[in-house]
């Protein structure tokens, strides 16, 4: 007697044909998936260092600068740069673009260096001095290659953020160089409008005046106190000066200190790099506004100057200001007080 076939074998063959097929299936999938997200990642890498705009400021310049300091070699390569290192910080005020005039309050052309930091951080990088340059500093301004072909004349009791405005970050990093004889290494520049979308890409910044503000150039009120300002508010407190102290420059720059320090603890609290869809935020509003010498022109190495810094704490970050007096020809104006500001550039050297 013959049992008849079940038929349980071709079931299986099917079953199985079913699963090769989703698996085949799957596989295509994660591999789209994976150029997919390869290609996304490598738009994101382009789309941000496009963002950034660069200046070679190295070879504008050529070898009429200070020299770069000895450092003693090493037997093994460190995975992160930690030399000292001196980076030339501008706050420019340009008007361009609709953001930048309504953060500006005006519509004229052109830019100058609103806000100007000499950042040295000490070998190691868990440390850093930055020391504020007064805008209104009289100083002889070099000459300076120009944008457009030819140079600018030698200029005597010429105010500071002049450089920048005759001759761009290349006369910007010369000036400064001239007046401290110390190397920049580096130059990062930043408008009104990049750092008011850094402040609200960070989700503000927490300061505390020592006074009443009320500038109407700012267009800034605020009591004394502690306040979390947003990114509009928070650049008008770095630019104002007229509705604190007697109204000028070196007011402002106590101002820009807080905000720096302010910036560095708002940094600190978040872990950016749990959260990737924040930190393309991040990156992306921070090299939107962004002009760097181009060193520092791409995004590998603007992440390796930032993973380079993660020893730093803003306990570990001193502010002063250059030292300064009145200038014997004009009480508006102030010169470089000697020898102290001599000693105080020395130590960065």
């Amino acid at each position: 007697m013959f049992l008849p076939v079940t038929g349980h074998h071709g079931d299986e063959g099917s079953e199985v044909g079913r699963r090769s097929r989703a698996l085949k299936i799957a596989g295509l999938a994660l591999a789209g998936t994976l150029v997919l997200g390869a290609g996304a990642a490598g738009w994101a890498y382009w789309h941000l260092s496009d963002n950034i705009t660069g200046v070679d400021i190295d070879n504008a310049l050529g070898d009429d600068r200070p020299p770069k300091p000895v450092t003693t070699p090493s037997p093994w390569a460190p995975a992160l740069p930690s030399e000292a290192l001196n980076i030339l910080v501008l706050g420019s005020d340009s008007r361009s673009g609709k953001e930048n005039r309504r953060l500006g309050g005006g519509d004229s052309s052109g830019a100058r260096s609103d806000t100007a930091m000499v950042v040295h951080l000490d070998a190691g990088r868990t440390s850093a001095t930055v020391v504020s340059i007064p805008r209104d500093t009289l100083v002889t301004r070099p000459s300076c290659p120009r944008p457009s072909g030819g140079s600018t004349a030698v200029a005597h009791r010429s105010m500071f953020n002049s450089a920048y405005d005759v001759g761009g970050p290349v006369c910007a990093v010369k000036t400064v160089e001239a007046m401290t004889n110390v190397r920049m290494d580096h130059y990062l520049e930043i408008d009104f409008s990049g750092f008011a979308r850094l402040v609200d890409a960070l989700g503000g910044v927490t300061v505390t005046t020592d006074e009443d503000i009320a500038d109407e150039d700012s267009r800034l009120r605020l009591k004394a106190g502690t306040h979390h300002l947003d990114g509009t508010r928070a650049l008008a407190l770095a630019r104002t000066r007229h509705g604190i102290g007697d109204g000028s420059d070196l007011g402002r720059i106590g101002l820009q200190q807080k905000l720096v320090k302010a910036l560095l603890e708002q940094i600190a609290s978040q872990d950016l790099l749990t959260d990737p869809a924040r930190l393309y935020r991040v990156a992306d509003t921070v090299t939107a506004g962004l002009t760097t010498d181009t060193g520092l022109d791409s995004l590998t190495e603007l992440t390796r100057l930032g993973q380079s810094l993660k020893g730093l704490s803003a306990s570990g970050v001193r502010t002063v200001m250059m030292p300064v007096v009145r200038a014997p020809s004009d009480p508006n104006r102030v010169v470089a007080e000697e020898p102290e500001a001599g000693k105080l550039w020395e130590s960065l050297r």
